[in-house]
């Protein structure tokens, strides 16, 4: 849905994206990373057209964003950092307005606003004036503009910014149901955010993409194996040695008890092998009772800082 190849913005000798490259496919949910002043909302200005590149291309739907912007325009509802509002006007005026400039149909336009209002919970709000509403609530009337004429594509940057951890919650939930429907790139520095939306992560530094691919395969490749902690109850040594029998286990170590009469227990696998069920089906033999299992891969959080990490750091 989205094609993106070696995209460049310079301003004079400062290179705000370099030779940019990634690709979104039809109703794939992309979390787009970066710290502040890695280049990604002047990607994402480039892909809506908002900015020129100073190489490369961008397409949406197939068509140019150079060459055929307002085709490129119509898929897209873009959320902006800061959004694009009348104060002046109320919510429902504001949102009328924006179906206006986006040429969308007379049939079903009413029908198309009730729904969006409700589906960003500010249909109580349709008559309020946007300079009253709190900065929560201007947020919300952002993110339905964005929303307007049912776009495919819907890019939004910093979409839970200014919110409560209870409005946080409800964008989020949001965001997961457009994805249904929609294709979207969301760029966020809540990353756990990220990690409940996105199907995976593109993570630009200093302009260029440092890494990309889903959160458990960065996991795994920047951890070097998958592992596990076991907490079991039983006899440690009798569970060690079966464990150890695995042939895709790499590497077993003792971490003591953390609960009388328990052991924890960090297993290290071959590669990324998958040892959760050959694990137990060995503590059953074993006859020990698995009390706790949870992946020790690390985080998105974690990614982040490794594959941002400046040398010498």
């Amino acid at each position: 849905m989205i094609e993106v190849k070696g995209l460049t913005k310079r301003y004079g000798q400062h290179e705000a994206a370099r030779e940019i490259t990634f690709s979104v496919a039809k109703g794939e949910v992309v979390g787009f990373l970066g710290p502040n002043g890695a280049g990604k909302t002047t990607t994402m200005n480039m892909i809506t057209g908002y900015l020129s590149p100073t190489e490369g291309t961008a397409s949406v739907g197939g068509h140019d964003v150079l060459e055929e912007p307002m085709e490129v325009k119509r898929l897209i509802g873009y959320l902006p950092e800061s959004p694009p509002l009348y104060p002046e006007m109320t919510v429902a005026q504001y949102l009328r307005f924006v179906a206006r400039i986006k040429k969308t149909p007379a049939a079903g336009k009413r029908a198309d606003m009730e729904r969006i209002l409700e589906l960003t919970g500010i249909a109580d709000m349709r008559d309020r004036l946007i300079r009253n509403l709190s900065k929560g609530y201007k947020q919300r009337v952002g993110l339905a503009q964005a929303l307007v004429g049912s776009p495919p594509v819907l890019i939004l940057d910093e979409p839970t910014i200014g919110l409560d951890p209870r409005q946080i919650i409800d964008i989020r939930n949001l965001i997961r149901d457009l994805g249904r429907e929609h294709t979207i790139v969301l760029s966020s520095h809540i990353l756990p955010e990220v990690t409940a939306v996105c199907g995976r992560v593109i993570i630009i530094h200093h302009g260029r993409i440092v890494a990309s691919d889903t959160i458990g395969n960065l996991s795994r490749k920047l951890a070097g194996s998958a592992g596990l902690t076991i907490r079991f109850e039983g006899a440690e040594n009798a569970a060690i040695a079966e464990i150890r029998g695995i042939p895709d286990v790499a590497k077993v170590s003792s971490m003591g008890s953390r609960e009388p009469g328990t052991c924890d227990v960090r297993i290290q696998s071959r590669g990324n092998a998958d040892v959760r069920r050959q694990v137990s089906q060995a503590l059953a033999r074993a006859h020990c009772a698995i009390l706790m299992m949870r992946s020790t891969d690390i985080d998105l959080e974690d990614i982040f800082i490794q594959v941002t990490r400046e040398e010498g750091d």
